[in-house]
């Protein structure tokens, strides 16, 4: 994946990574091309052609993150529904049809993963991703309610006046009405979401098969009071653990 220039969108991640007094907050939104060279291009072939897979193959995504009962509860303050595990499957062919779970192209998974990879090296490597550690989100209204409310209730009054510019540049880069919506899953073990002191986090892909391009949109905020208290056994009671993580509340 190619990391494609964007003036907007780099001004638009410099105002909204900001430090406020609780946390420290780390926005990226970052336009790149699904054509592969060098090292990803590597990398893609290598996962193209895992044996018994093809590019073709439709793979099972995980549920829906902003369907989540818990996170809807939050929105609404009504009893939440009844949760259903997560069933545990690789792929399914292509004329098998759930009524309950997405399903994602071998091809495209392989560039939300090479996406990742591309925006993280060379700190982080996700080439061990399978398809449940993403969802397909199909309501764009809702995702945006979800970027909007959080970055709200954490950069103030300010982010209001942003919001429009963000989706503006955001549209303009990519055309939301063409583009498909993912979502990725922190692991909770060895991902940048998953580190001590993370108390939310978020990470969309809005991909334009047309434009064959995939803007990547991801922000996280950091704790001040458990990195400072890190490895100081008076801090424990501010550890991570006792923060209830984006995350964790969506499912």
């Amino acid at each position: 994946m190619k990391l494609l220039e964007n003036a907007k969108l780099d001004a638009i991640s410099s105002t909204l990574s900001i430090e406020t007094p609780v946390c420290d907050v780390t926005t990226r939104v970052e336009s790149y091309s699904c054509k592969m060279a060098g090292d990803p291009k590597k990398l893609y072939k290598q996962l193209r052609n895992e044996p018994g897979t093809s590019p073709r193959d439709l793979e099972v995504l995980g549920p829906s993150q902003t369907q989540s009962p818990i996170y809807n509860y939050m929105l609404s303050n009504s009893p939440p529904p009844v949760t259903y595990p997560n069933p545990i499957a690789r792929s399914i062919s292509s004329d098998d049809e759930s009524p309950l779970y997405k399903t994602i192209p071998r091809k495209t998974l392989i560039f939300l993963i090479s996406t990742l990879n591309a925006s993280f090296e060379p700190d982080y490597e996700f080439s061990s991703c399978t398809s449940q550690d993403f969802s397909r989100e199909m309501n764009l209204e809702v995702v945006k309610n979800v970027v909007d409310s959080r970055l709200l209730s954490t950069i103030g009054d300010n982010y209001r006046l942003l919001s429009p510019q963000l989706w503006s540049a955001i549209d303009e880069e990519i055309n939301l009405k063409e583009s498909e919506i993912y979502c990725y899953r922190p692991d909770g073990t060895s991902d940048p979401f998953s580190e001590a002191g993370i108390i939310w986090s978020f990470n969309f892909f809005f991909h334009n098969k047309r434009l064959r391009r995939i803007l990547f949109v991801t922000c996280r905020a950091d704790c001040k009071t458990a990195t400072n208290d890190e490895g100081n056994d008076e801090g424990d009671s501010l550890n991570t653990n006792n923060y209830m993580t984006f995350d964790e509340i969506m499912g």
